[in-house]
């Protein structure tokens, strides 16, 4: 991989804040985007910009030939069967909200069980909770270790018939945990349960076949992706889909509407109600283009790199606590500072040019288990070097010698 030529794909790395380079270390919770992305957008706008699926005209005609392109290049890119399993959201919170929603309600009753984990999300949580609240289902949760790694023992002792619906995230935001998922679907599924796979970390830096896993929902968000924010996309088994009612009415979900009775349209368009962020989409399958350029396997062995460059860093800094260190994981540094709180950590360190993120990670449960208020997190991707590594812990430094 030549490394400055992917640089220079991303025209935001190329500026200085404070008089220093720009070192960007808050890829977990946002990607950035390449020209070609950037481009596609711009394109939309400059030449395409119409409705799609309604209109006759030019503009409307290669604006939805885009926007179906991009499904089905995204359809492609994780294997699934057909188009129809391919939904676009604003997101995967809104993915999993939507299956909360329509699946959640048609099929969860009082008594029933909602396994989650730990290190989920507060996307894979709340929703969750908010359900069972309302049929009076129980919520119950795999632990985790010291390491950051799943309870695989209390995993299976957990499951039973009374679990209709597993969530998992595949990788943690907080921990850069991989879980075993292909081993926990199989295992949910031998006792009847559906299986919801929150891929929003994961999905950029290894390959996804929801085919191969036999997953019933797998949900993440453009721009984890380098691309748009505000897309996002569900895909999921077309059974299972057909038999979910809308989640939502308005535009492009029916076929025909009366004040008698409505006609929802087919898949995937039953679940895409309203005029989409057709513009977000496109961009989305431009970047799912750029990710397949350069190769989810030559991007994966290069971030293993990054990530080990910056452990063995972490590892011999003094008062430099760990938070997550699971055999199994990638691109995230999660940590604390001894006698510095992770908001002043980040604070000091946007001075120096390094952007990390400092906080809980909408995953308070996790900060809970390790007894911490919030953490530091280093999180890296492909245009990453080691010399923005060699940044981030000389900016640690002064911030440990400023509050020595």
């Amino acid at each position: 991989m030549n490394i400055e030529q992917i640089r220079s794909d991303f025209p935001i790395l190329d500026q200085e804040l404070y008089g220093k380079p720009l070192v960007y270390l808050d890829n977990a919770a946002t990607t950035q985007k390449p020209q070609c992305v950037i481009d596609a957008v711009r394109s939309y706008y400059e030449k395409d910009n119409s409705n799609i699926h309604r209109g006759v005209h030019t503009l409307s005609e290669r604006a939805t030939a885009a926007y179906e392109a991009s499904r089905e290049t995204i359809r492609s890119f994780f294997n699934a069967k057909s188009t129809k399993e391919v939904i676009f959201t604003r997101g995967a919170t809104e993915s999993i909200n939507l299956i909360a929603s329509s699946w959640g309600r048609a099929n969860i009753t009082k008594g029933d069980e909602i396994l989650i984990t730990h290190m989920e999300h507060h996307s894979n949580i709340v929703p969750w909770q908010m359900l069972c609240e309302h049929t009076g289902a129980v919520l119950k949760v795999v632990p985790m270790n010291e390491a950051g790694e799943l309870d695989m023992n209390a995993f299976t002792s957990l499951l039973s018939e009374r679990t209709k619906l597993f969530g998992v995230v595949h990788m943690s935001n907080a921990l850069g945990t991989i879980n075993p998922i292909e081993t926990m679907i199989k295992q949910a599924h031998a006792v009847g349960a559906v299986v919801l796979v929150d891929g929003a970390q994961a999905a950029a830096h290894m390959a996804v076949d929801v085919q191969a896993l036999d997953v019933d929902f797998y949900v993440t968000s453009a721009h984890k992706m380098y691309g748009p924010t505000g897309v996002g996309v569900l895909i999921a088994k077309e059974v299972l889909l057909e038999a979910m009612p809308p989640y939502q009415g308005g535009g492009d979900m029916i076929l025909m509407v009366t004040f008698e009775k409505t006609q929802y349209n087919d898949l995937p368009h039953k679940f895409e109600a309203g005029t989409p962020n057709i513009a977000g989409v496109i961009g989305f399958g431009e970047a799912i283009k750029y990710i397949q350029s350069i190769g989810l396997d030559k991007i994966a062995v290069r971030e293993k790199v990054l990530l080990d460059y910056a452990t063995s860093q972490a590892e011999l800094f003094e008062g430099l606590r760990q938070i997550g260190t699971a055999r199994d994981k990638a691109c995230v540094l999660s940590f604390v500072l001894k006698g510095v709180h992770p908001h002043d950590l980040g604070t000091i360190l946007d001075r120096e040019a390094v952007a990390i993120r400092a906080g809980h990670h909408c995953a308070m449960p996790v900060m809970q288990f390790y007894k911490v208020p919030a953490t530091a997190r280093a999180s890296f991707s492909i245009y990453n070097t080691e010399a923005e590594v060699d940044a981030l812990f000389a900016a640690l430094s002064k911030a440990r010698d400023m509050f020595a």
